[in-house]
């Protein structure tokens, strides 16, 4: 499920979603929406990123009234797993790096001392000489 949510004295519009990290079901768990708890209200709790901080909004929603009160929090959890997701396509990536330096240049490829470069530096330096440089790590 999902719902939108407006909130006036900050002008921040959210379009929540209520499921589980493991995916989308076919209907949201209490954990997420709970309509039993109190017959007036709606409670509710949704996990997302905003503004690159992993949060989770806690809450609920007056029926009646359409307003309510929520709060955001860190969500660890959720921070975690972002953590390692991006760790492991940095990797991947830096594999991809190497791999495709010495795929390019060969055996020609060597490192370059700081006293082989020219004393001109920039975007100039690096079209004019057109040198290639590695970090082994």
């Amino acid at each position: 499920g999902h719902a939108c949510v407006a909130f006036l004295h900050t002008g921040v519009n959210l379009m929540l979603q209520f499921y589980p990290p493991s995916g989308p079901t076919d209907k949201p768990t209490k954990e997420y929406v709970d309509f039993e708890k109190d017959p007036t209200k709606v409670v509710m709790k949704s996990r997302f990123i905003m503004n690159g901080v992993c949060v989770q909004l806690k809450g609920w929603v007056d029926l009646k009234r359409l307003d309510g009160i929520a709060r955001l929090e860190f969500d660890y959890d959720l921070a975690d797993q972002e953590d390692r997701v991006v760790r492991a396509r940095l990797r991947e990536y830096e594999e991809r790096q190497i791999k495709n330096e010495f795929s390019l240049a060969g055996s020609q490829l060597m490192p370059i001392q700081s006293n082989q470069l020219s004393s001109s530096t920039g975007p100039e330096a690096a079209r004019n000489h057109h040198v290639h440089r590695y970090h082994p790590y």
